[in-house]
């Protein structure tokens, strides 16, 4: 390298620093529960050890997603996990991806672990003793803590181990249920500080003479404001990282500002002290003060080791490695070493020897920085291949949707992919031919195996021939489309149509919004455009009311048998072009005819003023939380609610909520559903009373917490029964397709069991929005839609509209953080999977969920309308959810290089991804409540 036999002593591991190594990892720890007021108050050991003792304290920096699994994975590999282990945290595969655990096991040493259980799934057979508890039950504060605990006292008398790793999950816990102001924060960082005292002692008791020991404290993130994680702001991305040992020097002097470094460097950092090689996928950089007390030789040896290992690494990942600055930078560090060890062997001690190192020092630090930094950037490594194929796929079902919309919509509501005559043209084999050979090239040339090249061919085949039938499919559907066109209208009065300044709305809104997804500020407030659009969607409406009032007043003597002459054509021409025709399709002829009786009603006045109190009340939803990214931190009326000193204000205001609730949903169910849905509301507010977010009138504390179990169990037991006797209407209705009321009934009981559901889900200062949510619809059914006579297609998207506000009404925004995961754990002892994801997933779209199920609602309890309606408004709802998906695919897949990709762009992905799979789901609900298509399924035996 520099001279004959030298390179296997540079590159050698060096023996290790310290003895043994206990590292206490507190989940959810942000930095300024140690170096905040909160600190010098609940940890007061921790903090004298910070500003007097021999330690070396650190801000880490964790990269999004900040949540535990790929933040185990940073700190034990060094490299940055990619945004897929979100998924993947819900049930952690073992970790094959070299790291320090794996590292410290093969050079014999003896590890032991207690606390979250994702260690234990990352880290099979790695540990000689290990006791996990399951870290997603987070009503549980203190049991998931004592189980460490308890093998304390035990395993520090023990010398049979070198690595002991503690994670502690109840402050994460506490976060989630109550916040990071919460009053049990205290308490459970003072246990914490109790916990290090006692580590601390007992290492230091049992330090030799030949090593010592070290204590390492870290979190592996932060938490939110609202107590939870997953996004990038300061509170979840920074955690404290405290190094201490005897080895270090007593801290003499002020208290500086603690130096900001990354959570990746950990791994470096451990790797040296315990003599073990660094990981060979780390990025990150040995943090020089653990170090700094060893003689300048061997400060050089474990920079230049850090410094080999990521020139390595980058020369593995970059072709044109050598004109990287960072590798330039240390090929010049290096050869300056080089020259410093020649000045060593010779003897030579004197200051200049002393002045060089440090020179060479910082010139390896500098190389460090950038190798680090260029490693970063290149650590995305994007499967092209199988994003282009789900991209086409995705892209193919959008145009052929699109392609579909005159059929879909017409009085027959048929929408059918043609995919029989394609699956037998020579088109078809041949584009399935092209795609195999296709799969065949890029798979044998490609370098490293993509995902859809390790499926199986069988699966693959399948692939390329549902791409395969979906283009014949859109071809097919261009064909007749162009057929279509040439034939000449039988009657020309149908084909005299004129779009309304809502329409105009509707179709400027969605691609304005489609639009705003390539821009990283607007994915982030997201919330301002759908506010935005509801906003003008409720002007426009009230333009619509007063002219259905006033301005058609006048004309109604004289429109009346002008209406009736044209209605009447229109239906004659319906019947031969089979043209849906429902009371909004002729909109100012149908709109002329009921207005004259909806003047002559008394709820005239409260239906023009229905469009300005769903203003007022949307403008009362936008105070009550505050998400997105750039006004998160002010304060709002959620906030004011959930402070302990204002408890009997959100008693007294979730006890009014569930009132209301009730009279607004009991209206149109049966007695026997009246009945268990005021049962039910009440199991809601004893359950909050149990767990202490509420108080009874005669409750004069609330020191009686429990987990609330058996009260929500209650409630879940009218739920279910609520559900099951709308199910039992709904199959009755299937069977007896004549009586539409039972129908009706038993699709309101169904929704009144998912507002039932929703009422225990949401926390009690978010009852507010359920309230609204049931207000607005039923002012919009009542004094909006009917009046105006809307189509289905209208009142689809309003409600798609409405739902997508609801969803950021709640609190959610874009960012992983929002995501209240304690809904998943209501009435639940212990973690069981499936329940806490369904939960979880119904608390956060509760708002887009609720608004879709009373859409089938309305649509199928209006007589009036015409019998295709809810085939329109199936079709409508997927159209509007596919367009922006689709779109969205196509923007992340060209801006996969974003600086904001992981943390902005990612969560709105998987956001996305969720929002269809539910979409999917309600669309399949549709199609069985659709009279006319189960019609046309029978009709067709």
């Amino acid at each position: 390298m520099l001279f004959n036999g030298m390179r296997s002593n540079w590159t050698k591991i060096p023996p290790p620093l310290f003895k043994k190594v206990v590292i206490v990892l507190i989940d959810a720890l942000r930095d300024d529960f140690v170096f905040g007021s909160k600190g010098k108050q609940f940890m007061p050991y921790t903090t004298q050890v910070v500003e007097k003792g021999t330690s070396y304290s650190f801000i880490a920096e964790a990269k999004p997603p900040t949540v535990t699994m790929p933040r185990i994975k940073a700190l034990m590999t060094g490299s940055i996990p990619g945004f897929i282990d979100v998924i993947v945290n819900l049930n952690s595969p073992a970790l094959l991806d070299d790291n320090l655990i794996w590292q410290a096991k093969a050079a014999g040493k003896r590890i032991i672990f207690y606390g979250d259980d994702t260690w234990v799934k990352l880290f099979p057979k790695h540990f000689v003793e290990y006791d996990g508890t399951t870290s997603f039950f987070v009503s549980d504060f203190t049991e998931v803590d004592n189980n460490v605990t308890r093998h304390l006292d035990r395993v520090l008398k023990r010398e049979d181990w070198d690595l002991l790793i503690l994670h502690y999950l109840g402050l994460d816990h506490i976060g989630h249920m109550t916040g990071p102001n919460s009053p049990l924060v205290g308490p459970k960082l003072h246990e914490m500080d109790n916990i290090l005292k006692k580590i601390h002692i007992s290492l230091l008791s049992k330090e030799e003479a030949s090593l010592p020991n070290l204590l390492v404290v870290c979190g592996d993130h932060g938490m939110s404001e609202t107590g939870s994680h997953g996004g990038s702001s300061e509170g979840e991305v920074h955690t404290p990282l405290l190094f201490i040992s005897s080895a270090f020097e007593k801290r003499s002097g002020p208290l500086t500002q603690p130096e900001l470094v990354q959570q990746t460097d950990l791994a470096s950092t451990l790797a040296v002290g315990l003599g073990l090689p660094i990981s060979r996928n780390s990025v990150g950089n040995l943090i020089l003060p653990v170090v700094g007390g060893k003689t300048m030789r061997e400060q050089l040896r474990f920079v230049h080791l850090n410094g080999f290992q990521l020139s390595r690494l980058l020369q593995q990942n970059t072709p044109a490695y050598e004109k990287d600055p960072g590798y330039e930078h240390f090929k010049k560090a290096e050869k300056s070493h080089g020259n410093w060890i020649k000045l060593y062997l010779e003897g030579n001690n004197s200051e200049i020897l002393l002045n060089l190192g440090k020179k060479v020092l910082k010139q390896y630090l500098e190389a460090l920085k950038t190798l680090s930094s260029s490693l970063s950037k290149q650590v995305a490594q994007y499967d092209m291949y199988s994003m282009m194929v789900g991209t086409v796929i995705i892209m193919e079902v959008l145009l052929l949707l699109l392609l579909s919309v005159p059929k879909a919509l017409s009085s027959q509501a048929e929408f059918e992919v043609p995919l029989s005559p394609p699956l037998f043209s020579l088109l078809f084999y041949l584009m399935c031919l092209m795609l195999c050979a296709v799969h065949v090239i890029v798979c044998t040339s490609a370098e490293s195996l993509c995902y859809f090249c390790s499926m199986s061919w069988l699966t693959a085949a399948g692939v390329m021939m549902l791409i395969s039938a979906l283009m014949c499919g859109i071809l097919s559907a261009i064909a007749k489309t162009f057929e279509n066109s040439r034939l000449p209208l039988k009657n020309p009065v149908v084909s005299s149509s004129s779009w309304s300044e809502i329409d105009v709305l509707i179709l400027a809104g969605t691609i304005g919004h489609v639009l705003s997804l390539g821009a990283s500020s607007f994915i982030e407030e997201e919330h301002q455009t759908w506010y935005f659009l509801i906003n003008t969607l409720c002007l426009v409406l009230c333009q619509e009311l007063c002219r259905n009032n006033f301005l058609l007043k006048e004309c109604d003597p004289q429109c009346g048998t002008t209406v009736k002459q044209n209605v009447d054509s229109i239906g004659e021409a319906s019947e031969c072009k089979n043209i849906d025709i429902p009371a909004a399709e002729s909109s100012k002829l149908g709109k002329a005819t009921s207005s004259a009786d909806f003047i002559k009603g008394s709820d005239k006045w409260i239906s023009l003023a229905s469009p300005w109190i769903i203003l007022i009340c949307c403008r009362l939803l936008r105070s009550l939380n505050q998400t997105g990214v750039q006004w998160a931190h002010r304060p709002d009326f959620g906030h004011w609610l959930t402070s302990s000193e204002h408890k009997p204000e959100l008693s007294f205001l979730a006890a009014v909520s569930l009132l209301t609730i009730f009279f607004l949903v009991q209206r149109r169910c049966s007695l026997v559903s009246k009945i268990a849905m005021a049962l039910g509301l009440l199991g809601v507010y004893s359950y909050r009373a149990a767990i202490g977010n509420v108080i009874f009138p005669w409750q004069r504390d609330s020191k009686d917490i429990s987990k609330g179990i058996t009260e929500a169990r209650f409630v879940y037991v009218f739920v279910l029964g609520i559900v099951f006797t709308g199910t039992k209407d709904l199959l009755k209705s299937q069977v007896i397709s004549t009586d539409s009321s039972v129908k009706s009934t038993g699709l309101w009981e169904v929704y009144s069991g998912l507002v039932l559901l929703a009422a225990l889900l949401f926390r009690p200062h978010n009852l507010p929005v359920l309230v609204f949510c049931l207000l607005i619809q039923t002012m919009m059914t009542k004094y909006i839609w009917r009046p105006l006579k809307s189509d289905a297609a209208q009142i689809t998207i309003m409600h798609y509209w409405f739902g997508q506000a609801f969803f950021y009404f709640q609190g959610n925004s874009n960012g992983i953080a929002t995501v209240d995961v304690s809904a998943g754990f209501v009435g639940l002892e212990s973690y069981v999977e499936i329940p806490a994801i369904f939960l979880t997933a119904f608390a956060t779209y509760a708002g887009p969920l609720l608004w879709a199920i009373h859409l089938l609602c309305y649509l199928s309890s209006e007589v009036s309308r015409n019998s295709a309606a809810v085939g329109h408004g199936c079709f409508c709802y997927a159209l509007m959810r596919s367009i922006p998906v689709a779109i969205y695919i196509v923007l992340v897949t060209g801006l996969r290089y974003h600086l904001f990709i992981w943390s902005v762009f990612s969560p709105k992905l998987l956001y996305e991804g969720v929002h269809v799979f539910i979409t999917a789901a309600i669309c399949l609900f549709f199609t069985a409540m659709d009279q006319n298509y189960s019609q046309k399924v029978q009709d067709r035996k």
